[in-house]
């Protein structure tokens, strides 16, 4: 759960409540993005868990590393969303908490208790923020708007017939960014004018916006030409992979005319490319002209780097200021893991203790470390009692009508001085 401790510069939305309803990728990643920057997020379970709560890649228990992964720091309740009881419940904690709360973040618009028109009514400067698959409410998922955007018929080997989707979900993260952001408006302008607001972001909606401001669509619209499938070559300027002769590969960049220069040099082919640039009566000072001949010159320096062995790459690159990597697996990445200033040991029911990442963005020097996701159902009385008041009865008969459940089958709470904690910041921030 989010930190209730005094106020730091990595949590600076300490004092802001949301509910999430939500599955997969976009939303949980914004609702986790904003509790690392210290906002108290309340994710709504249905009985059982939320599909996604299975998802590959899994731990030997069965534990979703995945779910796992994206649910950090918050807190979760254990809702029977099928019953007209039980989104009530949901439906009073979203409109409570006074200044702090009457947030919440959906991909769905299955409920009509829980749309944006009913929640304004019972509280007019709600926040509805939600996620659609395309703008006109029909579904879609990363890999849908994928195909239909144009991006894997680019993506993957020159010579490959079909198109290749990208295995990262390029679209999901912006949109759970986007979310984020959308929210953060929302709430800035709630605070300025008290005036509350829906926000909808399409998944579909977010890979056009990419592609336009990438020059992608104005490129087809403009142009007789289709771009084709460039493999590992970056489009308009220099850059590609190579092989060493002992098996190593590197990514190798070169943006800029000193990149260029200092490649050139660290290679020893300055003399041979400036005969190769008099000969052709081009100027490779120019990124235009390098893209243009980027075979030619890709494999005068495939010759070197194929003479060479990693270790002898890395050294000659690490001496310039080209931009370059070498190709790493996972599994080579996570030996590096304890060396990341991003990363901080956390212990996850299930999977156990292991490195995971904090927040990415650093505030004044300080980052939010990771903290572990909850268990279904883990803060269900907990939330209930703090934030709408219920009494030990009421929560008894809920669960005694399966509107409710806790983790295991029972309240699972923290120790009375984080109650008591807890009870005091909530007071504070209403």
């Amino acid at each position: 759960m989010t930190d209730t401790s005094a106020p730091r510069r990595s949590r600076p939305l300490r004092g802001m409540r949301i509910v999430e309803i939500s599955t997969y990728v976009a939303t949980p990643l914004s609702g986790m993005t904003l509790a690392q920057l210290g906002a108290d997020v309340i994710r709504i379970e249905p009985i059982g868990g939320a599909p996604d709560r299975t998802r590959w890649p899994l731990a030997e228990s069965g534990t979703s590393l995945y779910w796992s992964g994206l649910n950090k720091g918050k807190r979760a309740i254990e809702i029977d969303l099928s019953s007209e009881q039980g989104r009530r419940l949901v439906a009073d904690l979203i409109v409570s908490g006074g200044r702090r709360g009457g947030i919440v973040v959906v991909n769905s618009e299955r409920y009509p208790e829980l749309a944006f028109e009913a929640l304004r009514e019972r509280r007019p400067d709600v926040i509805h923020v939600l996620l659609t698959g395309r703008r006109n409410g029909e579904t879609a998922v990363d890999y849908t708007v994928q195909a239909a955007t144009g991006f894997p018929l680019l993506t993957g080997p020159e010579e490959a017939p079909q198109p290749v989707n990208n295995v990262v979900p390029a679209w999901d993260l912006a949109a759970g960014l986007y979310l984020a952001v959308g929210l953060l408006a929302a709430e800035r302008h709630r605070l300025l004018t008290g005036e509350g607001q829906q926000v909808r972001v399409a998944l579909e909606d977010v890979a056009l916006a990419t592609a336009g401001s990438l020059g992608y669509l104005a490129e087809a619209q403009l142009s007789g030409t289709p771009r084709e499938r460039g493999g590992n070559y970056i489009y308009g300027t220099f850059g590609r992979d190579f092989a060493t002769a002992d098996g190593g590969r590197l990514m190798v960049v070169a943006l800029t005319t000193r990149h260029w220069r200092d490649l050139l040099a660290a290679t020893g082919l300055t003399d041979v490319v400036s005969a190769l640039s008099a000969a052709l009566g081009v100027d490779f000072g120019e990124e235009s002209e390098r893209y243009r001949h980027r075979k030619l010159l890709g494999d005068l320096l495939a010759g070197w780097f194929g003479t060479r062995t990693l270790a002898e790459a890395e050294s000659a690159l690490r001496a310039t200021r080209v931009l370059w990597a070498t190709y790493r697996s996972f599994t080579e990445l996570a030996a590096l893991l304890p060396e990341s200033p991003l990363m901080g040991k956390v212990t996850q029911p299930g999977i156990g203790e292991h490195w995971a990442p904090g927040s990415p963005v650093v505030m004044d020097g300080e980052q939010t470390l990771p903290e572990a996701s909850p268990l279904v159902g883990e803060h269900t009385g907990e939330v209930l009692r703090a934030e709408l008041g219920l009494s030990a009865s009421d929560l008894a008969t809920l669960r005694e009508n399966g509107v409710i459940r806790d983790a295991g089958g029972h309240q699972r709470d923290r120790d009375p001085g984080d109650r008591a904690e807890h009870h005091e910041e909530t007071n504070e921030r209403s």
